[in-house]
């Protein structure tokens, strides 16, 4: 990511908003950033320690919320920023909590099972105290999903007893709630039919290209379909497909969720196969960048040929490439706003936990 980005767009706003130099560096400061090592004995007995994160930044609207990363990449600078974004997402949808980010400098690809749930419940005995359902609620991010979720709630109920409300993104025998998985990616999606209305878009005639096809890019791009989007590329960690007459991006969806260990590039799909940097740049109406941060910026910005861009991902677009898309009138829907249903759904689950009586499935997708 390029340095400042998030500070510099940070200070536009403020300046926009007549907030003084003093409330600026409030809004831009963490309540908590936490560093723990996690040594970790290997399935080969080799021990290898990883890093552990969560960054608290604000509480002032409610308890902390925030998903848990497990991604070889990750820094505290990374999970500062996300953090923050947090807090200004929760805000803008009107839900009562406030931003925190964390995770593990890991790549859950290449652990085992049994690897994977003892770092993650160390994790939990490292950082237990700062968690808690009205205190800080993680959820899942890159890298971790339900049954990441299971292993922290199981970890948290060994010194706290049994509290649901502690993490979101649960299975749902355990108190989670049917279409948390999908919910960020729906949200994109019907993001991207309103954005298109308001833009004169054709939608049902649109070329949707996504960068990610994890549990985001996935959602985005089924529902998407479902609504006569024509899906012509995608892509994840190892490359990218491309194919101008469309992608079946469900039938791809199931044969990846076969295993985490397959990749695009082990299925046989009907496409061109290319870069990820060569997918940003390929021809489409809209281009949803769903991956990881800094994905467009000030060096393929130009490049970009798309009409819309909604930021599934977390800051997936730097300041200095935004200004480059929005020179070229490139309309913009910021990630504050494109990828709020998953924390929307997180409240609904929590708020669940909290009475302890399920809402009927119907009312979650309302």
């Amino acid at each position: 990511m390029e340095k400042s980005t998030h500070e510099r767009a940070l200070k536009l706003v403020m300046n926009k908003l007549g907030c003084s130099e003093e409330m600026s560096k409030l809004l831009d400061s963490s309540q908590r950033e936490v560093i723990v090592e996690i040594p970790l004995k290997r399935d080969n007995g080799d021990i290898k320690v990883f890093k552990g994160y969560r960054v608290q930044h604000s509480d002032a609207l409610g308890p902390f919320k925030g998903g848990l990363r497990f991604h070889p990449d990750v820094d505290l600078e990374h999970f500062v920023s996300l953090a923050s974004v947090m807090t200004w997402k929760t805000s803008l949808v009107n839900i009562p909590f406030g931003g925190a980010k964390g995770g593990i400098d890991c790549d859950p690809n290449e652990l085992s099972t049994h690897e994977l749930e003892t770092l993650t419940k160390r994790y939990v005995e490292k950082v237990g105290m700062l968690l808690g359902p009205n205190i800080d609620i993680p959820a899942p991010d890159m890298g971790t999903g339900e049954q990441e979720m299971a292993w922290i709630l199981q970890a948290y109920a060994k010194n706290h007893g049994h509290h649901p409300g502690v993490v979101t993104g649960k299975n749902k025998q355990l108190g989670g709630v049917s279409g948390r998985r999908e919910a960020t990616g729906k949200g994109v999606a019907y993001f991207t039919r309103l954005a298109c209305s308001r833009e004169n878009i054709d939608l049902e005639r649109a070329r949707v290209i996504i960068q990610g096809f994890g549990n985001v890019g996935q959602s985005a791009a089924i529902n998407l379909s479902k609504m006569g989007a024509n899906i012509v590329g995608i892509s994840d960690r190892k490359g990218a497909v491309y194919n101008e007459k469309g992608l079946d991006v469900k039938t791809i969806a199931e044969d990846l969720s076969v295993s985490k260990k397959i990749s695009l590039e082990d299925l046989d799909i009907d496409g061109e196969y290319i870069t990820n940097k060569e997918l940003l740049e390929a021809p489409c109406d809209i281009l949803i960048p769903a991956a990881i941060e800094g994905g467009i910026n000030s060096k393929n910005a130009a490049k970009v040929q798309a009409k819309l861009v909604v930021e599934g991902a977390n800051l997936p677009v730097t300041k200095d490439g935004e200004d480059i898309l929005l020179d070229k009138k490139v309309k913009l829907i910021p990630d504050l706003l494109a990828n709020a249903g998953g924390v929307t759904v997180s409240f609904f689950e929590w708020s669940q936990n909290a009475q302890r009586y399920p809402w009927k499935d119907e009312k979650v997708e309302r």
